[in-house]
């Protein structure tokens, strides 16, 4: 894996593999000396990826076979939700992905707006009907302050956009961006039970 400037990308498959490598001895691995967390066991790695190029389908592979040896890890994904995600589609694609956290903000076209609701359903409806994962949940800002654009007040959440895709067998829940935000709104707090 190559960083620079904040930059990062894969430079090919076997760069993959060896950043999978890695990846699985110092997380989701009881057996390596070199742990960055300390004695913390991850039981996932998530894939929030906005820039790079194409191998991180080779990096999902290569984690699903270091997982099928015995202990079960989650993959999960955090594309924007323009359908396909430029950077994750190709990784999404092999249908190796537990959980999808669409991110429905920052994105006009498909973010949620009580006023026009179309673009968010059409991008809801094409991520669960294209991508083979188990759920999908719908990814928000926990604030105004949290993304320049797609906050969707908990009353419009819990009145409108929600009775939508729990209609859906693919609903797996809401994820927010960010803790700090959340903590200063209250947000999750507010929608909790309906979630």
């Amino acid at each position: 894996m190559v960083a620079k400037n904040g930059d990062y990308s894969l430079s090919s498959a076997d760069d993959a593999r060896s950043v999978a490598e890695y990846l699985w001895n110092n997380f989701p691995s009881e057996k390596s000396n070199s742990r960055p967390l300390g004695d913390a066991v991850l039981d996932g790695i998530d894939f929030d990826i906005e820039r790079g190029e194409t191998h991180y389908a080779a990096l999902a592979r290569r984690l699903t076979e270091l997982s099928n040896g015995g202990k079960k890890v989650y993959l999960t994904a955090a594309p924007q939700c323009p359908f396909p995600d430029k950077w994750l589609n190709g990784a999404l694609q092999t249908g190796l992905f537990d959980y999808v956290w669409i991110q429905f903000y920052n994105n006009p076209s498909c973010e949620f707006s009580s006023s026009n609701p179309e673009g968010f359903k059409e991008s809801w409806n094409k991520w669960i009907s294209s991508i083979k994962a188990d759920k999908f949940f719908v990814g928000l800002p926990a604030s105004r302050a949290a993304a320049g654009s797609g906050y969707v007040p908990s009353n419009d959440l819990r009145t409108q956009l929600l009775p939508f895709v729990k209609g859906t067998s693919k609903y797996g829940g809401v994820m927010l961006w960010d803790r700090y935000n959340d903590l200063q709104s209250g947000y999750s707090s507010k929608i909790k039970d309906s979630v």
